[in-house]
């Protein structure tokens, strides 16, 4: 995939004309894939490069700056996500104020006809763009054919029933329902950060962990609880214990933290870059009535996540 960023100056050229599809793609769920094998036989039927629009940064942040999107990916991980599904560009669209003020006739006619050479639009199902999201797919194929565009309504892509979306997946993720929200996303979802210091409570019950600064704040962050979790560090992976929660047995009012444990590891990982694929939910965050009660829970943890996660 060839990733050509329109928010910069120009490191690489546009193609002449290309098959397009425009959206956030948070998450580059099995939904978007769908949308984007289905551009791929669009783009290969009329001899286009596909190409995936996209922004990097969620469009109501832009728009709102108190807004908080609770993103999937992190604008690296989404790129990397979009290279997995064959497409043969992203470009990078800069979302301001005033491309927030166009019509949908003029985003389709000046921006992606004119300057971006989309000659084939794929819309997805139900999705709306243009000033206040005002018009539907009706009008967008009027406004294509105006110019010679073509503009084609995808198929919705169904999971028990429901389409599927990147709010369902966050909700599954809220929930804690780790295994559900892998099947819409088609893979693990993750937590990437760096190793910071923490109080050393863990090691002196036996359960090291490692506190974890989000590299993306933005990113949303699984309901409390004990979750089953690989983790890779530097080029080796470990099983991994992650906690999400305040600490309730050791603090009444902590803010929010997010520690895990490295089975069969030993060393310093301070100031290291660690990336957590979350598994599953293995039980609730509880407030034990002792240290010892703690560590006796921690040491059930520990026998169930050697027995069910894999490297």
């Amino acid at each position: 995939m060839i990733t050509v960023r329109l928010d910069r100056p120009l490191t690489a050229s546009l193609p002449s004309g290309i098959a397009g599809t425009v959206g956030f793609f948070d998450g580059v769920h099995v939904g978007h894939r769908f949308l984007i094998d289905q551009l791929k036989k669009i783009a290969e039927k009329k001899g286009l490069p596909a190409a995936a629009i996209t922004f990097p940064v969620h469009p109501r942040r832009v728009l709102d700056k108190r807004f908080c999107p609770e993103l999937l990916n992190s604008f690296e991980e989404k790129l990397y996500q979009l290279s997995t599904t064959g497409i043969d560009y992203c470009l990078v669209l800069d979302f301001t104020k005033a491309l927030s003020e166009q019509t949908a006739r003029e985003f389709i006619q000046e921006e992606l006809w004119r300057k971006l050479n989309v000659k084939s639009l794929m819309v997805g199902y139900d999705h709306r763009f243009g000033r206040n999201r005002e018009e539907g797919f009706p009008a967008y194929k009027q406004y294509g054919s105006e110019v010679g565009m073509d503009v084609i309504e995808a198929d919705p892509l169904l999971y028990a029933q429901v389409n599927v979306s990147s709010t369902r997946i966050r909700k599954l993720l809220s929930g804690g329902e780790m295994e559900k929200a892998a099947i819409l996303l088609s893979y693990d979802y993750t937590l990437k950060g760096i190793v910071i210091e923490g109080n050393r409570i863990g090691r002196t019950i036996g359960f090291p962990t490692a506190n974890i600064q989000l590299e993306d704040p933005e990113k949303i962050v699984p309901g409390f609880g004990v979750y089953i979790a690989t983790v890779d560090v530097e080029q080796a992976s470990y099983k991994g214990m992650l906690y999400i929660g305040q600490r309730p047995t050791f603090d009444e009012n902590s803010v929010l933290r997010i520690e895990v444990h490295l089975l069969d590891f030993s060393g310093d990982l301070y100031g290291k870059t660690l990336k957590i694929s979350i598994k599953k939910f293995l039980r609730k965050d509880v407030k034990f009535d002792s240290i010892h009660a703690l560590k006796q829970q921690l040491e059930l943890d520990k026998v169930e996540v050697s027995g069910t996660v894999k490297n």
